[in-house]
Parts: C-alpha cells; structure tokens; sequence
C-alpha cells in the first residue's frame, strides 16, 4: 500500500517546519459570536531577573584536533543547558529549585504540612493555593498585600560548543564541543504580590512561578594562548571557562474566571493523509447553546411544588412539538433543514 504525505509534508531538506493550528477567518464580522471560557485570570504578577558567575577550570573538549594542531582563531562560544529526554530526573539536567515563603498570608495545607497544589495551564501541579485574612483591604475595594522570600537553587550541566579555526597542515573550521557541569549556585530574591478578597468568590487564590534560565560562556581571561591548551601528543582540547548563568522567574496570582470572548467558531484541521474511511468521528462536540440554530428543544423549568408539576404536565401538549421535530430518527434531517 503506498501512502501519499501529500505536497504540504515535510521534506527531507528541511531543518525547520511551520505550524498550522486550524484557526481561520477571513475578516467578516457578521462569523463571530461570543463563546464563554472557563480559564484562569492573572490578578497580580511579578518579574524578577537574576544572574550568577561560575567558572570551569581545564575543560575538555571533544572531537580531539590532530597532533601538533594550533588553534589560532576563536570564531564563536555558544552555550545551552543541558536535558536529558530519556530521564528527567538526571542530575546532569540544568534545574531551578525554587524555594518561596511568604508573610501576611500562608499557603493551604493539606494537614500534613504539605501545600495544596492544584493544576496549573502547563498540565502539572504547579500552583499552590493562598489563605490571608482580607478583610481590612476588602472594605476599600482594595487588594491585600503578600510579601515573599525565594531561594533559588539551580544545579547541573551545560553544552559549550567552541567554533575554532585550527591551524596544521592546513586551516580548517572546528567545532569544540564540552559538557560541563556548573558550581551549584543559590540566590535569593524578595517579592510582593497583591492578592484579592477571599470572601469574594467561590475559589481561593492561587500562587504561580515559574523560572527559565539561560547561559553565556566566554575565555575565561579572553586569551587562546593562556586559555586553551593543547596535548601536542594526542591533540586532546582543554580550556578554561567563565559562564554567566542568567535567570528570569515570574510570580503571579491566580483566579478562576468565566470570561465571555468572541470567537470564529472551532478550529478545523485538515488531514495530512489520504483516507481510506469515507467518513471519521468528530472531536469535539456541536455548540447547543440559544445562538445556535442547532439545538435542540429548550428544557422545560419544573416547579419542586407537587401541583404545579401536575398541572404542567397534565396541560401541555406535546403533539407539537413532536410533529415539528419528528421522530428520533429522523432528528438529524431536522437539524440539516
């Protein structure tokens, strides 16, 4: 059986791809109608940028150069944390701890003295619900101050690619790579936050970070004569290092909203396979809400008192509507038309 990618797949040449995510609209107002969305609304949120230096003594670099090679040119260092796919729990993966407490509020505990954490937009129990006495700000319609302490604590390797241009028998451009591991680096930051009324909504308030870090290395000394050696013998590489680790953490409230936004309806992608079915199941479900001219009939409202109850259904008659709906069976015609 041969199967036809068709003309939109990846090639083999290619190192880089676009994303398609099935949104379309072509401009037309009268195509968009509100939709509610059940999300989470950022109350308060701070951004904290933080930096540490660490230096690496005799590197060695791979692949070795050959015997009696000089290097007399360093075009570029680049630098990249390291991760492992196959183990997150690798020591070798460059982590951030975070370690945050605060003053003026607490975070929920669970009785055994471990914070509630609830599910946060990445999918993982990433936020931590807050407890605070609001009432004096809730009076002035105000917010009520938080204040935080985080100790952050990151760990683990980084990628050092070196390119170099090599002088031996004849020049040439070289890429130096070199896994090194960093002196483990603990800093400490101070934060306020504004949290809203606890009294005032169905949910509690909720406490989101998160941290990204990056790297820059350069020569430790900036000099290739005192920075890089070379085993004339093997040509085994090793260099001394100066690497920058540069992190940036956000912290932010958290709420539950319903907010109403206007929407062209839901995406629809389109198969990149040829299908041998004729037809395939929907994914997501048809809107049945009043603005849709494809609902079905609107629920009656009974009432709990036992004689109007009686009285509703001994005094309605659904001939009607059955013969405007017609069968079960034929409920999906109806809906066409």
């Amino acid at each position: 059986m041969t199967i036809n990618l068709g003309k939109d797949s990846l090639g083999i040449t290619d190192r880089c791809c676009d994303a398609t995510t099935g949104c379309q609209w072509d401009g037309t107002l009268r195509k968009v109608k509100t939709e509610p969305i059940f999300t989470q609304k950022v109350y308060d949120a701070t951004l904290v940028n933080l930096q540490a230096l660490t230096n690496s003594n005799k590197v060695k670099f791979s692949p070795m150069l050959s015997p009696n090679s000089r290097i007399i040119r360093v075009l570029d260092i680049r630098c990249k944390k390291f991760f492992n796919p196959d183990n997150i729990n690798d020591p070798r993966n460059l982590m951030i701890d975070p370690e945050t407490h605060i003053s003026g509020g607490s975070f929920v505990k669970d009785g055994k003295g471990n914070p509630v954490e609830v599910i946060g937009p990445d999918g993982l129990r990433s936020q931590k619900l807050i407890y605070a006495d609001t009432s004096e700000c809730d009076e002035e319609g105000k917010g009520t101050p938080i204040f935080g302490t985080q100790i952050v604590r990151i760990s683990g390797n980084i990628v050092v690619e070196m390119d170099v241009v090599v002088q031996s028998s004849r020049k040439r451009t070289v890429t130096l790579t070199a896994n090194v591991p960093i002196t483990p680096v603990e800093l400490t930051n101070f934060f306020e936050l504004c949290i809203p009324s606890i009294e005032e909504g169905a949910f509690l308030p909720r406490f989101a970070e998160f941290c990204n870090v990056t790297c820059e290395t350069r020569l430790a000394t900036n000099s290739i004569s005192r920075d890089i050696s070379i085993n004339p013998e093997t040509g085994e590489v090793r260099a001394n290092l100066i690497t920058a680790i540069c992190i940036a953490c956000e912290k932010k409230i958290i709420v539950p909203v319903q907010l109403c936004v206007l929407s062209t309806g839901f995406p629809e992608l389109s198969p990149v396979i040829s299908p041998i079915c004729t037809t395939f199941p929907s994914l997501f479900p048809r809107q049945i809400d009043e603005g849709s001219s494809n609902r079905p009939p609107k629920r009656r409202n009974l009432s709990i008192e036992s004689d109007e109850f009686e009285d509703t259904i001994d005094s309605h008659d659904y001939s009607d509507e059955y013969e405007e709906y017609g069968k079960y069976e034929d409920y999906n015609e109806y809906e066409e038309e």
